[in-house]
């Protein structure tokens, strides 16, 4: 059987072609141990030989990658299935099968019900119950519904129960394939910092402080190579930004803001929340760099700092720059400059949190941005 090391549905697998060729030796034990009460024998050997060609295709097709990721091969099983359990007619007169004979296929019948149970989950593994049920219904007729009631019972369990398991098996694998993949993501990414760190950075660390000491245009070069660092820095520190289902990591998103001018500042772990708010907050970060870039100077550096409060996430946004006063913000709302309050404190208070703002002339400003969670 193909290996897949993430694969944790393959020993589901590997166990349906154990059981489909067990339960074909069983059949033939049991036309074998009838022999004498069939009425047409060769009908028997003919139906026995179909089903032994089916198995030997369905155990090699559930043995490919290709049988087990397509749910062709099991719906197939499921049509040929219901066919072999409809060839015992050419062995028993359906009257006799009424009366009390055997089908002739046993419990090798119940292989398609496994089968989609495995590639569809619950529901397909409802279907193939169903689908077989009603077969043997229809050989064994609505007077005798009470003596198969068993078999559709088990059939019905086996479905739900296999297809639980294989759709918790399935979400499982999945997690385990985003795990290794950030795993090497990670490996890969340390192993490039590595490379970066010491060579392109000390690099650009060197032009930057012989550019500053030439002076002129050079200084200009000094700032470019400033810039370069702190773009690779920030690629070299990212992280992924999914964590799985609609959770994101909101210092993934904030690292990618960080400049010369901006430091960006988060907890080594990740800081989750649900993709929208994330997405919201992000902006109102945004929107709080933008108004420093307007209004602080061009010689404000900016500080965006996260904390994780298990409750709550804080955001802090600070600068060094000019400052303002809360009159002058109250006036620019009355003059129709949203910025502030509907670009920072609207979104955050859509989200249920409060967002705070400290500033004095000449003392910067400070936002204080607290979602919860």
């Amino acid at each position: 059987m193909e290996r897949d090391p993430v694969d944790l549905l393959q020993p589901l697998w590997r166990a349906l072609v154990v059981f489909r060729v067990i339960t074909f030796g069983f059949a033939c034990f049991g036309v074998w141990t009838r022999w004498e009460g069939i009425a047409r024998p060769s009908g028997a050997v003919l139906q026995m030989a179909i089903m032994a060609v089916w198995t030997l295709i369905s155990s090699f097709g559930y043995s490919r990658r290709w049988g087990r990721r397509k749910t062709r091969l099991a719906f197939a099983d499921l049509v040929v299935t219901a066919g072999c359990m409809y060839a015992t007619l050419f062995a028993q007169p359906l009257i006799d099968i009424r009366g009390g004979a055997s089908v002739l296929t046993s419990v090798w019948a119940a292989g398609p019900v496994l089968a989609l149970a495995i590639s569809r989950g619950r529901d397909g593994g409802l279907l193939g119950a169903a689908t077989i049920s009603l077969a043997l219904l229809s050989l064994r007729g609505v007077d005798n519904a009470s003596k198969v009631l068993s078999n559709v019972q088990l059939l019905l369990v086996a479905g739900l129960v296999v297809g639980y398991a294989a759709s918790t098996m399935r979400r499982a694998g999945d997690r385990l394939r985003e795990a290794i993949a950030t795993e090497s993501a990670t490996a890969e990414r340390l192993r490039l910092s590595r490379s970066i760190h010491d060579g392109v950075l000390q690099v650009l660390a060197q032009v930057q402080r012989r550019g500053h000491a030439i002076g002129g245009e050079a200084v200009e070069l000094a700032q470019m190579a400033a810039e370069q660092e702190v773009a690779l820095r920030t690629l070299m520190s990212a992280r992924p930004v999914t964590a799985g289902g609609d959770q994101t990591d909101l210092c993934s998103q904030l690292l990618s803001l960080a400049t010369t001018r901006i430091d960006v500042v988060v907890p080594a772990g990740p800081v989750l929340l649900t993709a929208a708010a994330a997405g919201e907050l992000v902006a109102a970060v945004k929107e709080a760099l933008s108004n420093v870039d307007k209004h602080a100077g061009g010689d404000a550096r900016t500080w965006v700092v996260v904390e994780d409060l298990d409750d709550a996430v804080l955001v802090s946004i600070r600068d060094d720059g000019a400052g303002t006063t809360p009159a002058q913000l109250e006036q620019a709302r009355v003059d129709g400059r949203l910025g502030v309050s509907q670009s920072i404190r609207g979104r955050i208070t859509d989200l249920g949190g409060t967002a705070t703002v400290r500033t004095a002339p000449g003392e910067g400003t400070e936002w204080e941005l607290k979602v919860n969670r």
